[in-house]
Parts: structure tokens; sequence; C-alpha cells
């Protein structure tokens, strides 16, 4: 669903506000040969593992995520808010996340055996019992989160602040358009090998500065989270399309074009958190699949195919 005429289609894959409701801790995860079932109610860490944890936590994580993990320059690692979050994804998704983000902007981060340690001490906080075992790589294609319901329709709050100022073209290439190109880079620039020229290295340019400011992977992350927030602002009532008419935000297609670009944002930021460049290239696909079926739709439409703003928007029956 980017907007404006550009290499899209050749940039294929070479690339909680809410009420959270209770968790039910019964939830059972099979293995990966659908035999045993394993819970993270069956004691998948040990009480020495979580108490190095602890320990790890206090010395390099409090600062950020609060004195009882409650949240704070960084997000909650306890209760209902973080359980949502993690509802029914993997907990080695939680271990890479520490391994490979934490702490932010270091040149060092976290060992893979403290992840594991601060893992079980997240898991304990959040009163999964401990046990015997080890939280360890072995065990992890076996764990995962318990369901939590969340909400997923796309709908925008009212708000008196949410008015339709820009018209739909103009949405796209100030947010989607930029922030999609930043992912579709990762196919030509690993961001983590990417060095940014130092500040005050040129003539003082804010655009130049603020690139080094979150640069590399934390810009890809920003990127994907872009495309997350920003996109169901496209069915925000009262927008128009560039050449005034109404954007269709009644009909299911539009619905399930907007849907399918915010899922490509959050495969996509979920492949940034590996910090690996071919795990974001192998999404790309995906992306410019969410943009290319839309625009076949609404904007690469008229006599010469390439949508000029007279043929946008069509009136569908």
């Amino acid at each position: 669903m980017a907007v404006e005429d550009t290499n899209l289609r050749t940039m294929r894959g070479t690339l909680a506000a809410g009420v959270y409701p209770t968790v039910f801790l019964t939830a059972f995860l099979l293995t990966g040969h659908a035999q045993q079932p394993v819970a993270l109610t069956d004691g998948v860490y040990s009480i020495a593992q979580a108490s190095r944890g602890q320990q790890l936590y206090r010395d390099e994580c409090v600062t950020c995520h609060g004195d009882t993990l409650q949240g704070q320059v960084g997000p909650p690692l306890t209760g209902d808010q973080f359980l949502s979050f993690w509802s029914e994804r993997p907990v080695t998704d939680l271990v890479d996340k520490i391994h490979n983000t934490m702490p932010p902007e270091s040149s060092a981060p976290v060992s893979r055996q403290r992840s594991f340690d601060l893992s079980a001490y997240i898991l304990q906080t959040n009163r999964f019992p401990a046990g015997s075992a080890i939280l360890e790589d072995a065990a992890l294609p076996q764990l995962s989160f318990p369901s939590v319901s969340t909400s997923s329709d796309l709908t925008v709050v009212s708000s008196p602040l949410l008015t339709a100022t820009a018209n739909l073209a103009q949405l796209m290439r100030s947010i989607t358009f930029p922030a999609s190109n930043a992912i579709f880079n990762v196919q030509l620039k690993d961001p983590g090998a990417e060095t940014p020229p130092p500040p005050g290295s040129r003539p003082f340019d804010y655009v130049e500065w603020g690139a080094t400011v979150y640069p590399g992977w934390q810009a890809i992350d920003l990127a994907a989270l872009a495309l997350v927030e920003s996109t169901p602002l496209f069915l925000l009532p009262g927008r128009r399309c560039e050449n005034g008419r109404p954007v269709p935000v009644d009909r299911t297609d539009w619905q399930d074009y907007t849907a399918a670009l915010v899922e490509a944002g959050r495969a996509a930021y979920r492949a940034s958190q590996s910090r690996n460049a071919e795990a974001v290239v192998s999404i790309a696909e995906t992306l410019n699949d969410a943009c290319a079926n839309c625009h076949a739709v609404y904007r690469d439409i008229g006599s010469e195919g390439s949508g000029v703003g007279a043929d946008r928007c069509p009136q569908l029956p």
C-alpha cells in the first residue's frame, strides 16, 4: 500500500491501551513431536536460575524497566499488559529479544546464558512456578506463552484530535513510503554494518544528525513500528484520496488490504528484533505484496496502468 511510482515491485525477496483479560495459566503447548505437552506451569526454570536473573536485572535492567518490572523508560515485564503482548508467542522470542537487543544501543548485548537467566526471573515474576529444569535452548521449541485474547479490530478511536488533515497520498508519502523503503533497504545494506557519519563531520544538517541518533537496527525497528501504528489511519472516516474522492473505508477489501499491511509491519518488526539481515530480507516479499495487492485495485489503474491522480480510488461497486 506504500505509494508513489517506485521500484517496489523489483525489490522483492532478495530483501496496549485497553482491558487485558485474565490469563489462563492452564494453556498447554505441544512439543515439536506433538507428544508430551509442556506448559510454563510445569516448572521450566530453577530457583537458582531465576535468582541469577534477578541479580542481573538489578545490575543492568532496573533503570529502564523499574524496580518491580512495572516499566519505566522501557515497557513492563510483568502483569496483564506484558502477558497480552506475548500471548501465544514462543518463549524463544523473549530470550532472543533480550540476547539480540538488550541493553539498547550497547555494543555488547547480553550473553545467551544471561538472557536465559533474565527470562527465568521474568517468568518467576509473572508467577510461572519454578521446577528442577533449566531454561535453555533445548527446551525452547516446546514453550510458548499462554493465550490471552486481545482485540484485533482495526478501528480508530474517536477523538477530536483524530481529524483527517492529510489526504491518503500525503499520509502514505509521509509515513508508509519512507518506512517501507527503510525495510526494503535491508536488501542492500546490513543495518548492523552501517556506520553513520559522526555528528559535526559535515556542515550541520538536522536530517543527517537525526540519522545518527537512532541508527542501524533501531531505524529498522522504528520503521516497522511506524507501519504498524500508522496504517490503521487509512480507515479514519473523512479522509480523501488525492483526487478528492473519499477513501473507501467501509469496503471489505480496503479493510483487508489495511490489515495485511499492519501484519507485514508486525512481521518486519519481529524479524528486525533478531538483528539478522536475512530475516528481514525474507519478509520483504510479504511487505511488497501487501503494497502491490492494494495498488492493483486502488492505484495502478487507468488507461496507462500507472495510477495517475484522476484514476485513483475508483468508485467500485
